[in-house]
């Protein structure tokens, strides 16, 4: 008897969900929980990392399901969202107590958070309240241990009427047991599902509340007074911002000054294999001018856009994961929910706006979890004021050209993500005050609350945080970025190299655009590199570029020397580099997150206001800001 893992294999259908067996006798186990019970770390030690996502039928909620071996026998496991109730009134609560009352799950297995078993019991009374096949999965047992938290399982098995398996899912301790009780309730006839009902929302508190003080014994063993001591600190009006912020330039400085290095000898590399390419291209007879659109076009923007973002992504995911898995974002959540709520939004847009460092598009999907559509909107709207990991390597570049220096060293990186920092803050701002106007013209009500819970701190797994944020994350934002940077590559070049009249099409662009960005602080080719940009933020540097030097190609420009003498005689000063800034901070967003805006919301309308927000207030920025320079310079 054992345990073994393997990938899904083909589809069958279900009138709800196309449930992904191996084997036609497979059984279904839906997967229930609150937020934060350690339910997908559940789910991903059964299943091995290895599982189908998608949507829920009708619903941009997410599913998740996997499978695995046990005893002969194989599960299909459905990851359904995690929930405090099944009163229905929310997306994810809809969902899954739809899927819950459904025919299609063979067993349901409910997972609960040893240190925190009182509230968890109300979604298990509620779940048993549907089926009797269920399995009681008590997870984090070390945790509880930690905090001198005693379980008396004998006695919750006896009042539940059901198993009930004790877990440390994180180094898979109990999954077998889990199995195997999982095994024996599926068998069970349907006419066993029976449960005390419960009239109302207060008997299923009053009887967890019951169940809880019988089977958990407690003691006082300084882990919760240490841990109440932090919260004050990372919590504290005084001090919580302060440290949020140290923490985000920490994040930044690690970023900046461990992705140097390995940026600039991918560069090198990369940039290396470009004659080899083109020498190889010409030696299969293609025609010269599509050898040199692939080598000089394609390629050039694609080696430029993986070696500036490959590093510094590989090195920020990882580090956002791990302050995931510690617990410290939600009291980020914490601090800034009292500042989303005088603006008439959801504090949950905190984190939707901390998933948009990342990638917009992902901050934008992530803004389910907000309930109320019309906070939902707001968070959507204003996401893309935070810059995303594409936006970072330009703004890098120009902190370090035109108010640090090419020195180097330490001094410089730290500089460079302090001043980072500050425009991050700026971009908050600008979140806060956009979604402040959102909630009082087109958007119009009343904040609506939430539970925030405050996960325990936890020891983070380092190295699941590193293959989680690097395959997930890492590697695909990398791809968006490299499948529209490829064809717009192409665009570019030949705009750089088709000529009119002695200029080129890039050239004559660029001039039309001039007047208008000469207003903003800009230039013409400055504006024009952000409107090619649209199909990823990582290539405007790259474009820029292309159309300064000679020729329209885009050169390697790894020296950051040779780079400043290039903008600077092109006219670039102090001052176009923080118009650009600005604008690079807020402009529209990507064209992989417009679509992902529009299909959120279902609507090219919402997905204009999308578009037009941070535009208007990027050109408002700049303009604001050259006036002002012009009275006191």
């Amino acid at each position: 008897m054992g345990l073994t893992r393997s990938s899904v294999g083909k589809n069958a259908q279900d009138s709800r969900l196309s449930i992904h067996r191996k084997r036609p006798d497979d059984l279904v186990v839906a997967l229930a929980g609150n937020p934060n019970v350690g339910k997908t770390t559940v789910f991903n030690a059964l299943t091995g990392m290895r599982q189908h996502t998608g949507n829920w039928p009708g619903k941009t909620v997410t599913n998740a399901q996997g499978y695995c071996e046990y005893d002969g026998r194989g599960f299909v496991l459905v990851d359904i969202p995690g929930t405090y109730s099944l009163s229905a009134r929310s997306a994810e609560e809809e969902v899954a107590r739809d899927f819950l009352c459904s025919d299609t799950p063979d067993a349901v297995v409910v997972v609960c958070d040893a240190t925190c078993l009182e509230r968890n019991l109300i979604l298990v009374l509620q779940t048993l309240q549907i089926t009797k096949r269920a399995v009681v999965c008590v997870n984090l047992m070390d945790e509880a241990k930690k905090r001198g938290i005693e379980l008396d399982l004998e006695a919750l098995r006896s009042e539940l009427g059901v198993p009930v398996v004790c877990t440390e899912a994180r180094r898979k301790k109990g999954l077998s047991d889990l199995l195997s009780k999982i095994k024996e309730v599926a068998s069970l006839p349907p006419e066993n599902n029976s449960f005390p009902s419960f009239v109302s929302s207060e008997e299923i508190v009053a009887e967890a509340e019951r169940i809880y003080n019988m089977c958990v014994k407690t003691s006082d063993c300084g882990y919760t007074e240490k841990a109440r001591k932090f919260d004050r600190l990372l919590t504290s009006r005084i001090t919580g911002f302060p440290i949020m912020l140290v923490m985000l330039a920490i994040i930044f400085w690690i970023t900046i000054e461990g992705a140097n290095l390995p940026s600039s000898l991918l560069s090198q590399f990369l940039f290396r294999l470009e004659m080899p390419l083109y020498d190889f291209l010409v030696a299969v007879n293609l025609p010269h001018a599509l050898s040199e659109a692939i080598t000089f076009g394609i390629y050039r923007v694609l080696a430029w856009v993986v070696s500036v973002m490959l590093p510094p992504m590989a090195i920020f995911f990882p580090l956002f994961t791990l302050l995931e898995d510690l617990g410290f974002l939600p009291r980020i959540a914490f601090n800034l929910d009292r500042i989303f709520k005088k603006c008439n939004a959801c504090g949950k847009q905190s984190l939707t706006m901390c998933m948009g460092f990342g990638c917009n598009a992902a901050g934008v999907v992530g803004c389910r979890i907000i309930d109320s559509p019309r906070e939902r909107l707001i968070a959507i709207i204003t996401n893309s004021l935070v810059p995303c990991n594409g936006r970072f390597p330009a703004l890098i570049t120009l902190i370090t050209i035109f108010f640090i220096g090419a020195g180097g060293g330490i001094s410089s990186s730290i500089t460079s993500a302090a001043l980072l920092t500050l425009l991050i803050l700026l971009g908050i701002l600008a979140t806060f005050a956009a979604s402040r106007l959102l909630s009082s013209t087109i958007l119009r009500g009343l904040p609506s609350s939430f539970a925030l819970e405050l996960p325990p701190y936890r020891r983070p797994q380092i190295g699941k945080v590193i293959v989680r944020s690097v395959f997930d994350r890492t590697l695909f934002v990398l791809g968006r970025a490299v499948s529209v940077a490829a064809p717009a590559g192409l665009i570019i070049w030949i705009m750089a190299n088709i000529t009119y009249d002695g200029q080129t099409l890039l050239a004559i662009s660029s001039s039309a655009l001039d007047p208008i960005a000469r207003v903003m602080g800009l230039d013409g080719v400055i504006l024009m590199a952000f409107i090619l940009g649209f199909p990823a933020n990582e290539i405007v540097i790259p474009i820029i570029i292309m159309a300064y030097t000679a020729g329209g190609a885009l050169t390697e420009m790894n020296d950051i020397s040779s780079l400043s003498a290039l903008l600077i005689q092109n006219g670039w000063t102090w001052m176009t580099a923080v118009s650009t800034m600005l604008f690079s901070l807020m402009h529209w967003p990507c064209s992989t997150t417009l679509m992902t805006i529009k299909k959120e919301t279902q609507s090219l309308k919402w997905t204009a206001v999308a578009f037009l927000t941070p535009t208007v207030m990027g050109i408002a920025a700049c303009i604001i800001f050259n006036l002002i320079l012009k009275l006191f310079i």
